[in-house]
């Protein structure tokens, strides 16, 4: 890197064919310039400049040296600029690994107003449920629920969720309405596979119940199907039913007790992220925030 900053000011240099002129552009003393050339000279071994009093001559190596490192200075400043540009101006494709539930309930109804904003992204979406390696895998987020274990990742909170109880009306009109979270144990509820314990809260009880039922699921979706099918209670936040609330398919049970709230987060390799992936991370944080 000093190297190619030498090379930058001996182009400078001969750009005008002075030394102070060159400082003056470079805002820097001139015997500090002419230092570093002199430093740069004795590195090569061979003479670049002739200096008078009067004037600065390139050398025979100095015209060959002057050429070849026009291009590389000139290179090296495009690619600053592109990756500036990149910075400022968000685009490429953009891959990220997302829980398919979270992608289909919370970011796809949001996805059409992203791309309006940000046309020159392009997005790969990776939903499958395994636990992607970013950096062996070239992707350049990835959203996981619940607090993430100590890593070298970066995490950045996009949003959280309280889950709260809901059946079908047809469900509590044949099997009743449970008035305390310890009752639950007698109803069909719908859970996650290996999640037989629900933790509920209402102000400062807690009450951890074990529950049973026919189904086990790993997919929201079909989570609430089985719910609006009369087939159980489901735990599940608000948000992820809007439609089966509206249209009554779903109702609230024991209203007042909740979970503890589950985070979202962004998880990235390194805090130096391009513009693509910062502007996805904060559209989405700031749109499921609030």
């Amino acid at each position: 890197m000093e190297l190619l900053r030498d090379m930058a000011l001996f182009v400078e240099v001969c750009k005008v064919m002075s030394f102070r002129r060159a400082a003056d552009a470079l805002d820097m003393p001139s015997s500090t310039l002419s230092r570093r050339i002199s430093n740069l000279e004795k590195d090569i071994g061979l003479r670049l400049l002739h200096r008078t009093t009067r004037k600065v001559e390139l050398t025979e190596a100095g015209q060959i040296y002057y050429e070849r490192c026009k291009r590389i200075v000139d290179e090296a400043k495009l690619a600053h600029e592109q990756l500036g540009a990149m910075l400022e101006q968000p685009s490429g494709l953009l891959r990220a690994s997302v829980p398919v539930d979270f992608a289909t309930i919370y970011m796809a109804p949001l996805l059409a107003e992203f791309a309006s904003l940000y046309p020159g992204i392009k997005i790969d979406f990776d939903m499958t449920p395994r636990q992607v390696d970013l950096i062996s895998e070239h992707m350049d987020v990835a959203i996981r629920m619940g607090v993430p274990p100590d890593s070298t990742l970066i995490a950045r909170k996009l949003t959280e969720f309280i889950a709260q109880l809901f059946a079908s009306p047809k469900f509590i009109e044949r099997h009743g309405m449970p008035s305390h979270p310890e009752q639950l144990i007698h109803f069909d509820c719908i859970a996650f596979p290996k999640n037989d314990k629900w933790t509920l809260n209402r102000e400062q009880e807690t009450h951890q119940v074990s529950v049973g039922g026919r189904f086990r699921v790993n997919n929201v979706g079909m989570m609430k199907r089985l719910a609006t099918l009369d087939q159980g209670i489901i735990l599940i936040p608000e948000s992820s039913i809007k439609e089966e609330l509206a249209s009554g398919a779903l109702v609230p049970i024991l209203p007042d007790w909740y979970t503890n709230p589950l985070p979202a987060y962004a998880l990235t390799e390194t805090r130096l992220i391009p513009a693509k992936v910062r502007v996805f991370i904060d559209f989405f944080r700031d749109k499921l925030s609030t």
